[in-house]
């Protein structure tokens, strides 16, 4: 019988044959602490008793969701973040660098085969690169900083095919909203989604992190993508015959397979309050906005702001539209610059902001208030999430979201 994705990552990283409902240990390859829970790490850390990182050089802090500080306490966790990074010698400190599952990949840290934890639900994301990532809590993280492994169950999977060319106005956004929309915001918990089909092939390494990302709003446990040349190029490797095979196997046996044509995708977002409440971007037209964000771990990548930039060329946002854009990591602001992307959006009345997860998680720069009305190219739209919880937060791609900026409301991207 053959093997799902997940079943032979935690084959290789233990040695064992697993099935899936089997708990293992496993040995961590890297782990990612943001700021907003390394106060709580920390504590729970020294409460444990450890006394010294298992291994210094595989843990990863990363600063930013608070950077930088808008609230007065904001400035304890880095206090806190400085000392123990101090006191337990660890050296991949991020202050300022941009988003921490943007960073994670890009910066070297994860690999295809890896079984990587981080402090925040949205670790998924680095699925794209074939790796088994998932988000954890603040004593689990403290037990794995002292010993190095972690208890999992091994996951069912959802098999997920595309196939065929998609349209050229839809995106990667609009196939997770349409396939989270027809899972429901519970129908892959505690399961892994496998993303297959030559739709899938060609796409870029960054647009597969937009999927991944998105799974656990799904519930999934983790969301992988076969390792292929556009992975081995991005991650900066050869890749072995082990990393090559992590493909599931024809013989494979998944709970559930979901086949997708490209072509019947279409513009889509996420309606108010909730990430599975997904219509056709047609059906909402003429519904008007206040604001637009284009940014997060979900849709801040050069190719999102491109794709912004390619639609704003020439335009104006309407006048009493707000349009705010937040790269997802240094590196990516300053390659939208080079290539006269930013240039772009700046002419068209974009606020351009510093690398951080900021609107996203209702932080620095862009809060609404009742009644108000933005379309954001991040990953949840939950009540309070960007302000008051009377603000209505439509989901989008970056396309579309750039199209409403025009419009002054909902439209489709033409």
């Amino acid at each position: 019988m053959g093997s799902t994705i997940i079943e032979k990552i935690v084959r290789n990283n233990t040695g064992k044959e697993v099935k899936p409902g089997d708990i293992v240990t496993v040995n961590v390859d890297r782990v990612m602490i943001h700021d907003i829970f390394i106060p709580f790490v920390a504590s729970k850390f020294e409460e444990m008793g450890f006394t010294k990182l298992w291994d210094p050089d595989k843990v990863v802090l990363i600063y930013d969701h608070l950077v930088p500080a808008s609230q007065v306490d904001d400035t304890r966790h880095f206090k806190v973040g400085n000392e123990f990074v101090e006191k337990y010698g660890m050296k991949n400190i991020h202050r300022a660098d941009g988003i921490c599952h943007q960073l994670m990949t890009e910066a070297g840290y994860v690999k295809p085969g890896n079984i990587v934890f981080g402090t925040d639900s949205h670790t998924t994301t680095y699925g794209c690169v074939g790796a088994f990532s998932s988000g954890i809590g603040y004593t689990e993280m403290a037990s794995i900083l002292g010993t190095g492994t972690m208890w999992i169950r091994v996951p069912e999977t959802i098999r997920v095919n595309i196939t065929g060319k998609l349209p050229k106005n839809v995106m990667a956004k609009d196939i997770i909203l349409k396939i989270i929309g027809d899972l429901g915001a519970d129908g892959a918990t505690y399961k892994a989604l496998e993303f297959a089909g030559d739709t899938v092939e060609n796409m870029s390494v960054a647009s597969r992190m937009s999927m991944s990302n998105m799974a656990i709003e799904a519930g999934a446990k983790c969301a992988l993508f076969t390792p292929d040349e556009k992975t081995a190029q991005y991650c900066e490797m050869e890749l072995t015959d082990r990393e090559r095979d992590l493909v599931g196997d024809k013989d494979a046996v998944y709970c559930q397979v979901l086949n997708y044509k490209a072509e019947d995708f279409v513009p889509v977002m996420a309606c108010p309050s909730n990430v599975d409440n997904v219509k056709p971007v047609a059906a909402l037209e003429g519904k008007k906005i206040d604001q637009v964000f284009i940014g997060s771990c979900t849709n801040g990548r050069l190719e999102d702001l491109m794709a912004a930039a390619e639609v704003l060329k020439d335009k104006q946002i309407a006048p009493f539209v707000k349009l705010i854009v937040t790269p997802a990591s240094r590196k990516i602001y300053l390659e939208a610059m080079k290539n006269g992307t930013i240039a772009t959006l700046a002419a068209s009345g974009a606020i351009i902001t510093h690398p951080s997860c900021g609107l996203c998680c209702g932080r620095t720069g862009g809060i609404l208030t009742d009644g108000e009305v933005v379309v954001a190219t991040n990953n949840r739209n939950f009540l309070g999430r960007m302000g008051t919880s009377k603000v209505e937060i439509f989901l989008a791609s970056p396309k579309s979201a750039a199209a409403c900026a025009v419009a002054g409301k909902i439209v489709v991207p033409k």
